[in-house]
């Protein structure tokens, strides 16, 4: 792989945080930095932030990464963007930014964060239409999509001031501030925007101009979609992850701290680039997956990849998986075509809330600030504390596993809606055997429950994309939350398979983001570029294998929790049935 002597930046934009880190041109990490980002919060679920504020805490990372390393400008070679799947709004006369604060519109906030939940209405307005581009979202567009956004904001904002914005996903405006205006079009957002490939169900421009149309957002097809990217080859540009966006310009280059005319890796959605820094994790495995592929066709390098299941674990979960043909899975976004690599479709499911379900826990239980104080007295985190204390009282009551000690304490957790299998954003939380105990003990068992939740609903998911067609047989896990060993022993366990974890488990999405831009780099005067999975093999690191239990009593013990698990979906469901249904004529 022709890959220049040198380092690469990766700039990830989570929820709360920007972080660059730069890595060298083997793959390794040598320096990461973060910044946390603005975030204002207006009205209940309504969550905003600036494009101005993000890229100023970009420029201040990027910068402590090159002076934590000493690395000098003029080695750096590429660099690759990821971000939340947010909406953003630009003038088209102008190019500044475009508030998007109700009432009066009139701050510099022109991020509407991927969290924000105003445009429920908008939602069920567009799955109402029944269109063929929603089978390609899992079957209905969830309110965390842009399109709803957009709806929401022509259904507020003063006309005059709608008709003159367009319409970024977050990564892309990045790229386009970076490069100075001169990448404008298309990347991550085609996925959540109600697109369709060239080619798939009888598309031709990929915008869909009657789905536009049925919506009332039919203005958008105007001057070949040039509000929301072009049509591809035309008046925009579809790009591949990694693909040169452009290069950087001299503004951006002063503001950095580096040079003019470093390459751009198109860029992802974070959860994306954490699915690149995370399946090519080198581990040995017992066991290899087999998966039937032409040996002659494209993709027979990257033919592993198909059976793994990238989980990105952090304030929630995003479980993404790669087939060379289209899965249609319910309540699981997509299959998305093209956004990784040509001809091959992802598709994504997610857990609307994980390590912000277990904070939730832990702060509201009354023994919290006594256990955070016990913690910090021995000088370790929290959930170093719970895990200690959770093993300790497995000795100290003689159970036969730590399992035991909630084997009649059955929680569900979807207490910030379901994402996926079921795509409902009315699921609520359930917990059977509540006790009146307020002690530490009694805040280990709820946080273990919430362990274990996360652990089935994954297995919940991993299921039902196997029932839909696909053939997940490792799952490959980064994020906060793989610190966590009792966590990922119990998602092997749940789902019976290996959990393999990245050497950089908090970098993963970092380190995936500068792979885009090594690969940008490596473009020659034919136009042409490594193929990304090259990069991926190559500058992944060692990582670490989990494999389930071999215990059969905590085999038997997870199989009938998980059975509870699924009752307690079901039921809170027909709970809210027989309540709707008694008071519909009142």
């Amino acid at each position: 792989m022709r890959v220049k002597t040198g380092y690469y930046i990766g700039i990830d934009v989570g929820t709360g945080s920007a972080r660059a880190c730069v890595i060298d041109h083997t793959g390794e990490i040598v320096s990461v930095a973060s910044e946390n980002i603005g975030l204002w919060q207006p009205e209940q679920d309504y969550y905003e932030q600036s494009t101005s504020d993000i890229w100023r805490c970009i420029c201040l990372v990027v910068r402590r990464a090159l002076d934590e390393h000493q690395t000098p400008a003029s080695q750096v070679h590429g660099i690759g963007f990821d971000a939340t799947c947010s909406l953003c709004l630009f003038s088209t006369e102008t190019d500044d930014p475009i508030s998007i604060t109700a009432p009066d519109f009139n701050t510099e906030r022109n991020v509407i964060l991927w969290l924000d939940h105003r445009a429920s209405k908008e939602t069920d307005t567009i799955n109402a239409t029944g269109h063929k581009v929603l089978r390609y979202v899992g079957g209905k567009m969830s309110l965390e999509m842009e399109i709803p956004k957009i709806l929401w904001l022509k259904n507020h904002m003063p006309e005059e001031t709608f008709a003159k914005s367009k319409f970024y996903d977050l990564v892309d405006a990045l790229t386009h501030i970076a490069t100075g205006g001169e990448a404008r079009g298309f990347s991550s957002m085609v996925c959540k925007q109600g697109y369709l490939p060239k080619g798939v169900e009888g598309s031709e421009k990929g915008w869909q101009e009657d789905f536009l149309q049925e919506i009332g957002l039919g203005e958008l097809a105007d001057n070949g979609f040039d509000r929301i990217g072009g049509v591809n080859g035309e008046t925009g540009r579809h790009l591949n992850a990694g693909d040169l966006a452009g290069t950087l310009c001299e503004k951006a280059a002063s503001e950095l701290g580096l040079l003019p005319g470093i390459a751009i890796g198109s860029g992802v959605i974070d959860a994306y680039a954490g699915w690149i820094g995370t399946v090519g994790a080198k581990v040995e495995m017992k066991q290899q997956p087999t998966r039937n592929v032409n040996p002659d066709s494209a993709l027979s390098g990257r033919v592993e990849a198909f059976s793994r299941l990238a989980v990105v674990a952090g304030t929630s979960s995003c479980h993404i998986a790669m087939s060379p043909e289209p899965v249609f899975v319910p309540g699981v976004w997509g299959p998305y075509r093209d956004t990784i690599f040509p001809d091959c479709w992802m598709a994504e499911g997610g857990q609307s809330a994980t390590g912000q379900l277990l904070k939730h826990v832990l702060d509201t239980h009354p023994a919290s600030k006594q256990a955070l104080a016990s913690a910090k007295s021995t000088g370790v985190n929290i959930f170093e504390f719970l895990n200690t204390r959770l093993n300790q009282l497995a000795v100290d009551k003689g159970v036969h596993c730590v399992a035991d000690l909630a084997r009649h304490f059955f929680f569900y957790g979807d207490l910030f809606g379901n994402r996926s299998p079921l795509a409902d954003s009315k699921m609520r939380g359930s917990l059977v055997g509540l006790s009146s105990d307020i002690s530490i003990d009694s805040l280990v068992i709820h946080y273990y429950g919430t362990l274990e939740f996360i652990a089935l609903q994954t297995k919940q998911i991993v299921d039902t994309m196997n029932d839909s067609g696909h053939h997940i047989s490792h799952i490959f896990m980064s994020g906060s939350q793989c610190q966590n060993d009792i966590l990922v022993n119990l998602i092997a366990s749940a789902c019976n398979m290996p959990v393999v974890v990245p050497r950089y488990i908090h970098a993963a999405v970092c380190h995936g983001a500068a792979m885009l831009g090594v690969k940008a780099a490596t473009m020659v005067a034919d136009g042409k570029t490594v193929d990304l999975w090259d990069v991926i093999d190559e500058m992944s690191q060692p990582g670490k294998a989990f494999y389930p239990t071999e215990d059969k009593h905590e085999k038997a013990l997870l199989r009938a929790k998980y059975q509870v698990f699924l009752d307690q979906c079901v039921r809170q469901r027909e709970y809210r049935a027989i309540v709707d249904n008694a008071t519909c004529d009142s």
